[in-house]
């Protein structure tokens, strides 16, 4: 029955965020087309584009030097990360005052679980309403929002994604059937290009077809129990999360045309290291592997390769084992420049589950140079923080030459204010 389903969650989704921050920050950019760009280098690709940019068709990931083309008036400007941070924060403490936010899913978008007191049609209307009216008055006017609302998450984020921008979508249980039915599959979230070869060749196709399929059919057609899971939520009902943990720390940095040779890029990737070291020691985590991954500057070229570690969380120990990754990529990979490098940790464990091996006679002496190299890692963190990136560092310092903007978001984690100092 229609009233066995009823409005349970409210889903924003702030409309070009990176774009409408810098539109917010420098009104002389209202109204005109923004495209937001990693590094300012005619190379790299978008990561925003306003919807002044959007209008000529340049979307995220358009290269930079397309964008020039498709519209001669674009203007590029380089992503200023701790701001999209801090303005994140003002969104959330906004949306807070007139609702509580249950989920924090991006860096601009949120979902907030409504109570039975607020969920009609007519009273979630007046509250999107008024949370709109908030962000413009408190946050911004540049700062708009679409929101969605629906019997579960995921259908919310859907009722989001229906109108853009600064859209309203309430997908009561009357409509719910019809208006999915007018989407593509890759309107569902998680569905990318790849799933959509995989179900078509299951000849699965359309919303319809997979809105009267059997859970049991959804599940075979994604041959996993997420394809049952994704049915449900369709059809209308809550299902629990799946529990997750973190499984690895990483950073990347598309390198300017200043950084690409070698032995600049080598400094940067130390960086990249020695920063994900810090969120290590912050998540009071170990890492019993770490990657690196190179892109080269010729289209298409890439290496990646990882070594085991022996469960670290000390800076000195990651940057050893980078520098042995780093000689091996400069002997195998023939490319003298890079276009792009990044590290990662996994096999994350708790720091107080690490155990020395009992049958090791360096036992003793590891546990030792362990404690040390983590005290030193430690001391520099607490340094890092009080004066800045890069007070103080592992051998090379190059006055500036590696050093980035800080870390770069994500979209599905927000990186706390601290790293900005790392």
């Amino acid at each position: 029955m229609a009233d066995s389903l009823p409005l349970r969650w409210l889903y924003l989704d702030l409309n070009s965020y990176f774009a409408s921050v810098e539109q917010q920050m420098n009104p002389a950019l209202r109204g005109r087309p923004v495209v937001v760009a990693p590094v300012m280098t005619d190379s790299t690709s978008a990561i925003a584009a306003s919807y002044e940019a959007k209008a000529y068709g340049i979307r995220t990931g358009t290269k930079i030097w397309q964008a020039k083309a498709m519209c001669r008036d674009v203007v590029i400007v380089p992503g200023r990360h701790d701001d999209y941070v801090r303005f994140h924060h003002k969104v959330i403490d906004e949306v807070n005052r007139h609702v509580p936010v249950t989920n924090i899913c991006s860096i601009d978008e949120v979902a907030c679980r409504l109570m039975d007191n607020e969920n009609s049609p007519a009273a979630v209307a007046a509250l999107a309403t008024a949370i709109k009216a908030g962000l413009n008055a408190n946050v911004g006017e540049c700062l708009t929002a679409s929101i969605g609302v629906a019997s579960n998450r995921l259908l919310a984020k859907m009722a989001a994604d229906m109108k853009k921008p600064d859209g309203l979508t309430i997908l009561t249980e009357d409509i719910r059937r019809a208006r999915l039915e007018r989407l593509p599959l890759s309107d569902i979230p998680g569905v990318g290009r790849a799933m959509e070869k995989r179900l078509a060749a299951a000849g699965l196709v359309t919303m319809a077809q997979l809105l009267a399929m059997s859970p049991a059919q959804a599940r075979g057609a994604w041959g996993s129990v997420w394809g049952e899971r994704l049915h449900r939520q369709l059809q209308g009902h809550e299902v629990a999360d799946v529990e997750t943990q973190r499984r690895s720390i990483g950073h990347s940095h598309v390198l300017g045309p200043e950084k690409r040779q070698l032995p600049v890029a080598r400094l940067v990737a130390r960086r990249l290291v020695m920063k994900a070291g810090t969120r290590l020691r912050r998540a009071d985590s170990r890492a019993g592997w770490l990657g690196l991954f190179v892109k080269g500057e010729v289209r298409g070229t890439k290496w990646k390769a990882g070594v085991k570690l022996g469960q670290v969380m000390d800076s000195i120990s990651l940057v050893e084992a980078m520098e042995g990754l780093w000689a091996r990529m400069a002997a195998e990979f023939p490319h003298r420049r890079l276009l792009q490098v990044g590290v990662v940790l996994a096999e994350l464990t708790p720091a107080n589950a690490a155990q020395a091996d009992l049958f090791d006679s360096n036992a003793l002496l590891c546990a030792r140079t362990d404690a040390k190299r983590l005290a030193l890692s430690e001391a520099m963190d607490r340094m890092n923080q009080r004066f800045g990136r890069d007070a103080v560092t592992l051998g090379h310092h190059d006055g500036g030459a590696t050093r980035s903007r800080g870390p770069a978001i994500a979209f599905t984690r927000i990186p706390e204010l601290a790293e900005f100092h790392e």
